[in-house]
């Protein structure tokens, strides 16, 4: 098989380990950082990762709704497949 072919969805994955990636997670999650490992699950370790959460609050005195991020930048990380929503590789060229 030519290691840039993309026959099934985890090929895309596997052509991303070593590089990074945008992995967006249930509960307005994301995760940005580099691919070291993945199974069929889309279990995956990310090493050198920016995690960015998103929260929505209403003012109680305006009833507006307040949009608040938070990040946080972690060594290692294990993803467990089952909260994944989206995996976006890295651009690759002619972009």
């Amino acid at each position: 098989m030519d290691e840039a072919k993309v026959e099934e969805p985890l090929d895309l994955v596997r052509l991303s380990l070593d590089e990074r990636i945008t992995v967006k997670m249930r509960g307005d999650r994301e995760l940005n950082g580099k691919l070291h490992a993945f199974d069929q699950h889309l279990n995956m370790v990310l090493g050198d990762v920016e995690e960015t959460v998103t929260t929505m609050e209403i003012d109680e005195e305006t009833y507006e709704e307040l949009i608040k991020t938070t990040k946080r930048k972690l060594p290692m990380l294990f993803v467990r497949g089952d909260g994944v929503i989206l995996i976006s590789p890295p651009l690759r060229g002619g972009i």
